[in-house]
């Protein structure tokens, strides 16, 4: 029998009954972890949990709503086809008869047809990212090129193939313009940036949730991946939603992401092994000297390894060689994994510790989880005697919340699951001045991923234009 959903609400209170003034509610310029400082709690402010959730939430149907196709732009050699949907775009490309470099400029070449205003949109973001990793930067860009030029000017930093269509595309797309000067064009130096992001600049905060078993009703599982990310000044991120199938044989996968977008952010590969980066709040220094590119070695681990054990253990075995720490969420139709990876120099610090951390892994001291079948994870790593970032941040909170929640239902369908994952309200705290509820889903939500491996079907929530809001619709972007 069902436990009562309403119990859900007063459940989570005990979880919550402090909640906390914090800079990560989503992540963007001012949540990078390099800056972040705790928050005082002597300034937390109570607020009825009564409040914090939507008052009728919906009761989602297990089947997604489906998208109709707006247009189609192709490119003139067949290598890439975008096709705008009414909430993201749907982006093939051809890695099977085209090589790398074709590859690239085709995808350039169609975003510009697809994405007319891609260069006035999208230029301002990146800025606004490059100000998140280096706060004092004034109009000198040599650092900031120094990062970046490094992955793609050393060699064994990255696969040539990769270097290759980078290269392609930041041409294509520049147009032969060169330099960092916001000016409305993206030069071919801010294209590449772009494609380096999370390895050189950072700042994402998510979350991701895996059921199987008992805690599922079909008993096949549902693995959940919450995308923080700083959505933009005016939402640009917003507007760039995209499921990218790469077609390579055996090598094929399907990217959840962004147009224009090269790095793994999420995707599904065709055996079925799903993987996401989630930031880790470690504290360590950046180093690139003699590191490589995690979300492309994430991106060839997809397209090498059949099993999420094979990914896993790919990545945390080249743990050290990253330049920052992070968490990868790693699933298949018949494992969970959170690949806790820690890099060189925060290993040597001696806390922390690289591990592939599954439902039998012993938890952090103090750090609860009550259901089996189920894995959780959140920014911080969570294995016994590994780096302690869970208090006193979101990172504590978040885990609480999806602690509860799961244990209030005996077993979830993919229904319940959507339910559950939108049932709080995501503009709440600000009538409270400085205080802020530390959500789930929050206002840095880009993107809720489910994929349901009874069918095979793949379905997400993406955030509109205007902004995170109460009202959810997760669409059926079709199967893996």
């Amino acid at each position: 029998m069902k436990k009562n959903k309403c119990n859900i609400k007063r459940i989570v209170a005990l979880a919550t009954s402090v909640l906390l003034v914090s800079s990560l509610t989503a992540c963007g310029q001012s949540e990078t972890y390099d800056s972040f400082t705790f928050p005082d709690q002597a300034e937390s402010s109570l607020v009825a949990v009564s409040d914090t959730y939507v008052e009728n939430p919906i009761q989602f149907q297990d089947a997604g709503d489906k998208d109709e196709c707006l247009a189609e732009f192709a490119s003139e050699n067949g290598a890439c086809l975008i096709r705008k949907m009414e909430h993201y775009y749907d982006i093939t490309l051809n890695y099977e008869n085209f090589t790398p470099s074709e590859v690239g400029k085709a995808y350039a070449e169609t975003v510009l047809e697809a994405y007319p205003d891609f260069h006035e949109s999208i230029e301002p973001y990146l800025y606004e990212n490059i100000v998140g990793g280096f706060p004092a930067i004034v109009d000198d860009y040599d650092p900031v090129w120094e990062r970046i030029s490094y992955f793609m000017d050393t060699p064994g930093t990255l696969k040539d193939e990769y270097k290759e269509e980078i290269i392609a595309y930041a041409e294509e797309l520049s147009g032969g313009v060169h330099g960092f000067e916001q000016d409305g064009h993206i030069s071919y130096e801010e294209a590449v940036t772009f494609a380096f992001v999370p390895d050189a600049l950072r700042g994402t905060a998510c979350s991701a949730l895996s059921l199987w078993g008992s805690k599922t009703e079909t008993g096949d599982p549902i693995t959940l991946r919450l995308l923080d990310w700083h959505l933009g000044s005016d939402n640009q991120m917003c507007r760039m939603h995209s499921i990218i199938h790469a077609i390579n044989g055996e090598k094929s996968y399907t990217g959840i992401s962004f147009i224009g977008f090269g790095f793994i952010v999420s995707a599904i590969n065709n055996d079925g092994v799903f993987a996401a980066i989630l930031d880790v709040g470690s504290d360590e220094t950046y180093e690139c000297e003699g590191r490589k590119s995690y979300t492309y070695d994430l991106r060839y681990a997809l397209e090498e390894y059949t099993t999420a054990k094979e990914v896993g253990d790919y990545m945390v075995g080249n743990s050290a060689d990253y330049t920052w720490s992070h968490n990868l969420i790693i699933t298949d139709e018949k494992d969970s994994f959170c690949a806790e990876d820690a890099v060189l120099q925060a290993q040597e610090k001696g806390n922390a510790k690289s591990v592939l951390r599954d439902s039998s892994t012993p938890l952090l001291k103090n750090l609860s989880w009550d259901s089996p079948d189920s894995l959780c994870v959140v920014n911080t790593f969570a294995t016994e005697g590994n780096d302690d970032k869970m208090y006193p941040n979101s990172n504590s909170v978040r885990f609480a919340k999806y602690n509860e929640w799961v244990a209030a239902e005996d077993a979830f369908t993919v229904g319940e699951l959507k339910t559950m994952i939108s049932q709080e309200k995501v503009n709440q705290g600000q009538e409270i001045g400085e205080a802020a509820v530390q959500n789930v889903r929050n206002r840095g939500t880009a993107q809720i991923i489910i994929i349901d491996y009874h069918t095979g079907n793949i379905q997400v929530s993406f955030t509109p234009e205007t902004g995170p809001t109460d009202d959810v619709e997760f669409i059926d972007v079709g199967n893996y």
